[in-house]
This record gives C-alpha cells, structure tokens and sequence, in this order.
C-alpha cells in the first residue's frame, strides 16, 4: 500500500489560501474583526510611547532638578512672608546651582485705561528678577526678557495666555499695556509653560521698577532653585529651613516635575484600561474567525469527502483547515500592525509628537494573531479532519 503524498509547506499555504480565495468577502470581512483589534493593540501602545517620547523630551529639556519654596499659611489662615534674606541664603547652599525668584505685586493689568478695575482676567502681576528664564528654563515667544537696565523702568514681559488675554500678539515700543495706574512698554511674551503654568498667566516687571513705581515690598512669593541633579533629594527637605530658619513649616517646597510624572501614571493607567478594550476587540475577531471556519467546514464538506476519498489523511485535512485559519488571522494581524502604525502616525504628527511605535508591539499583534488563528481554527480543523469520506459525501 502506497503511503499518501506528504504536503510540502508550499502546498499548504496554497490549499489554505484555496479557502480564502474561493469566499474573499467573508474570509475579507474575519480579517477585519482582527485588524480592528490589532490596530487598538498597536495604536494605544504607539500613542503611548509617543507620548510618553514626548513627555521624556520635555522633562529633560525642562530639568527634574527644579524646586520652588514658597511662603505657606499660619495657622488663622493668614499667608506668611518669606524673609529677604531666603534668595541669598538658598544660594549658598551646597549642591544650589541656580536662584531666582517673583514677587507678587497687588496691581492689576489691562489692555488700556478704560477698562473697569474689576476686570483682571486673571492676570497675576509679579515682580521678577532678571535670571528668571535662565532658572526656570522659559523662552521667549517674541520680544526679548527683561535686563538690568529694562528692569528699573516701566517695562513688562506677557506670560503667554496673558499675552492673549489683553491681546497683546507682539513685543514693541510701540505696543503699552496700563498696569498699576500707568503705562508700561510689552518688551516681550513668554512661550507657553508646561512646567511652571502660573507663568502662563503674569505680567512680570523689573524687581526695581516694582519696588519704585508699583509699591512692592521686595519679598519673594515664589523662589525658584536649580539643584544639581545628585542633590535634588538631599537639597528639597533642607529647603524649608534653610529660607526661613525662624520657621521652616510656613515654607511650602515643591518639585514641579512631579506634576509631570503624575501625568505619565494617569496615561499609563489609560494605556492599560484601552488596552483591555483592544484585547476585547481581539477577542471577537477571533471568534469571527471560529464562526467563518465553522461554516467553512460545513459548506465543503463535498470537498472534505472528495479528498478523503483521492487519498487525503486526516493529518492533511487538518492541517489545510487550521492553516487556511493562521493565513486568515495574519492577514488581518498585518493589515492591523499597519492599521495602527497609521493611527499612531496620524495622531502623532497631529500633536507634533516624534511617532514611536515599540518594535514589541508589532511583534506582539502578529504573535497574537498567531494565537488567535491557531485557537480559532483548532476545533474546525478537528472536525473536518473526523469526517469520513462517506459521511463528508453523504452530507454534502
């Protein structure tokens, strides 16, 4: 008796793709159950990492090293001062690199001197010093930030959404903003803030120019300190006492990179949560793919017969059901991958991120896919393999 002709690996993906080709609606339709979940898959890992990319970026542009202290509240609620001598102080402690410091300053600023006084829009005004940018790592949108000689005359700098607030879209000496009852010349706007968003809403003039013509009282509200990267967390807990020995617990210190680092946790638990629903989303991908098998196997069960009977074995039929079922799920798992490197592509650009999508998530959405075909076209496979030739016919 002659023993059945073996299929070569070529054949088998040829009698797998027979099925495939003969119903390219349905086996079309399977494909798309799993790409729609493998795209989920790629596409929330890929705006993750490209989020996360540009989260990276900005912390490392921004610095992990920056503290702020700031006066806290006594116990009636009253709101504290921090000593003069805090910014000095703070200076000479070892591992400091940087100082700088604002002041707020009870005035209001608007866009000319007919407008009501109750009318703030929210705009802070603060005294700053000249180092403030260097510190805090600001840029400038337009125009220039304040120097020692701008600083003792009635100059502003805009935070950008103050900036847009008073409609103020350019830095000028023709371009004057009524702040504390007279006119001051917007000599620049600040780039939005990401790390520091209070600077987003000040008008920042000269700590001198504060003191003379807008009745500062030359204490610092907010002092800004620039550690060396190995010192941050010997550096924030002697902050306290060291701006206000008298009192350190009306010192409030902060990091404001941890602002940031919350960030990245609530993304990362979103990440988790839509990576759940692409799984789902997998899921009845797979289940398509089970369903058009089934049916699959019941609609050819002529073919199933006819090939029993020309010699096929049971090992054969199997094996071109369950690989007609992998072709199948890699299909979609590769329109998928692509599906999702798109997605990520789009949002990505959108944003104006860098697009990352991490090599093991593609690698993963096509291994799953694997998974997911073997699984769903296990069962059909074995059926059709335990049809005999007679009842294959009989049934057809």
């Amino acid at each position: 008796m002659n023993e059945p002709a073996r299929l070569s690996p070529m054949d088998v993906v040829r009698v797998g793709g027979y099925g495939l080709r003969s119903r390219p609606l349905r086996a079309f339709l399977s494909a798309l159950g799993i790409a729609i979940g493998i795209a989920a898959m790629v596409g929330v890992v890929g705006i993750s990492a490209s989020s996360s990319h540009e989260l990276d970026r900005r912390l490392s542009a921004f610095g992990t090293n920056l503290l702020t202290v700031a006066p806290g509240h006594s116990l009636p609620g009253e709101t504290v001062h921090l000593p003069d001598t805090a910014l000095t102080m703070i200076a000479a402690m070892p591992g400091v690199e940087t100082v700088s410091a604002v002041g707020r300053i009870d005035a209001h600023v608007y866009r000319n001197d007919h407008i009501p006084v109750e009318r703030t829009g929210g705009i802070s005004v603060f005294a700053a010093r000249v180092d403030l940018p260097a510190v805090v790592g600001a840029r400038m949108a337009t125009g220039v930030w304040l120097t020692e000689a701008t600083a003792r005359y009635p100059a502003v700098v805009l935070g950008g959404t103050a900036a847009d607030q008073l409609g103020v879209f350019r830095a000028g000496p023709d371009e004057l903003v009524w702040l504390g009852g007279r006119w001051f010349t917007v000599v620049g706007i600040l780039a939005r803030n990401e790390l520091i968003p209070d600077l987003d809403y000040g008008a920042f003039v000269g700590w001198p120019a504060a003191r003379a013509s807008l009745a500062f009282d030359g204490h610092p509200t907010t002092i800004y300190t620039r550690a060396a990267e190995d010192s941050v967390l010997t550096v924030q807990p002697l902050l306290g006492a060291t701006a206000n020995p008298a009192s350190p617990s009306d010192v409030d210190v902060s990091r404001p990179s941890d602002v940031l680092s919350v960030k990245r946790a609530t993304r990362e638990t979103l990440q988790a949560l839509l990576l759940g629903l692409g799984a789902v989303a997998l899921l009845v991908g797979g289940v398509g793919v089970a369903n058009t098998m089934v049916i699959s196997v019941l609609e050819r069960r002529a073919e199933i017969g006819l090939r029993r009977s020309l010699g096929a074995t049971r090992a054969q039929i199997r094996t071109q059901f369950l690989a007609e079922a992998l072709l199948l799920s890699l299909m979609g798992g590769a329109g998928g991958v692509l599906l999702g490197i798109g997605i990520t592509a789009i949002f990505a650009t959108y944003q104006r991120w860098a697009t990352v999508v991490p090599v093991w998530a593609m690698a993963g959405g096509l291994g799953a896919t694997v998974v997911i075909g073997g699984l769903a076209g296990f069962y059909p496979a074995m059926r059709a393999a335990r049809m005999s030739p007679t009842e294959a016919l009989a049934r057809a």
